[in-house]
Parts: structure tokens; C-alpha cells; sequence
């Protein structure tokens, strides 16, 4: 997805949030302003990481420390944390969330396992306090994060 290898959990976010935009290179209310598009539904590519400081067992979204170059995928909007903004407009309909992830933007020949999770995310004002941290844990499509599902690039081409 283009971040390091084993940096931490990759996780596919559906998130929205009024207070600012962090996909600048996208429109996705369509009004022709890139900088502000934060209350729409959108999709994000996150590296999650352990961070007692959003709670016990609770995960945030990794920094990158000051003067760091990891490596970064083309969409990064420019955050100091492993946070890609790909573009994908996800599709909600009733209680369903589905987001269409192209494999040739997929750098993998090997099959991808996952799982859905509902959970919360509180945002802070200071980008290293950690900004996001997930929180709340709603459910879990699997009833046990085991990673049911099941995307296999190959028979996608």
C-alpha cells in the first residue's frame, strides 16, 4: 500500500469528520475546492500501532518522528503520521460499508485476509498528542477479528 513493511497494523479506514480535510488531493463533494471535503465519507489507508495514551489497548495511527523518511505512498497528504488518502469513494448503504479497492494500485501477489471493525476515533488538536486514536470498539464482522474475508489479486486480473 506503500508504507514499510511490518510498520504496524494496515487497516483500511472509512472515516468523516467535519473539523478539517486531510485528502487534499481529492474533491469529493465535487465543488471544485479540494480543502473541504472532511465531512464527506471517505477512505484512507492507516498504520495502526499500540499507544497507551489513547487508552489501555488502544491503537493510534503511527507518527513519523521529526526528521524521519519512511516510505510513503504517492496519495500521503502530508501528515506527520503512516496515513494515506487513496481516493476511494466508499459506497454506504443501510448498514453496509464497501470500498473498491482497485488491485493494480495493490502492490501484492498474495492474497489479502481481512475483517470489518466498527470503532470510534477521537481526533486531537495537536498532531503528536497522538492526532487519532482509535477508540470504542463497536464490533467486529467476525465476532473475533479471525480475518474471514478473503481478496485474491490474482483472480481480479
Amino acid at each position: 500500500m506503500g508504507f514499510e513493511r511490518k510498520a504496524g497494523i494496515l487497516a483500511l479506514a472509512v472515516a468523516t469528520h467535519p473539523d478539517f480535510d486531510d485528502t487534499p488531493l481529492f474533491d469529493e463533494n465535487g465543488d471544485n475546492n479540494t480543502n473541504n471535503d472532511g465531512n464527506v465519507w471517505h477512505s484512507h489507508w492507516v498504520v495502526l500501532v499500540p499507544d497507551e495514551r489513547c487508552g489501555k489497548g488502544a491503537l493510534t495511527v503511527k507518527d513519523i518522528p521529526k526528521g524521519a523518511k519512511p516510505r510513503l505512498p504517492k496519495t500521503w497528504p502530508g501528515l506527520p503520521i503512516l496515513l494515506d488518502s487513496p481516493g476511494w469513494q466508499p459506497i454506504l448503504t443501510g448498514e453496509t460499508v464497501e470500498v473498491k479497492v482497485p488491485f493494480d494500485s495493490v502492490q501484492t501477489d498474495q492474497v489479502i485476509h481481512y475483517d470489518g471493525v466498527t470503532a470510534g476515533l477521537r481526533v486531537s488538536a495537536n498532531l503528536h498528542a497522538p492526532l487519532f486514536c482509535v477508540t470504542n470498539v463497536f464490533d467486529v464482522a467476525s465476532g473475533d477479528l479471525s480475518l474471514p474475508g478473503r481478496a485474491d489479486p490474482k483472480e481480479s486480473k
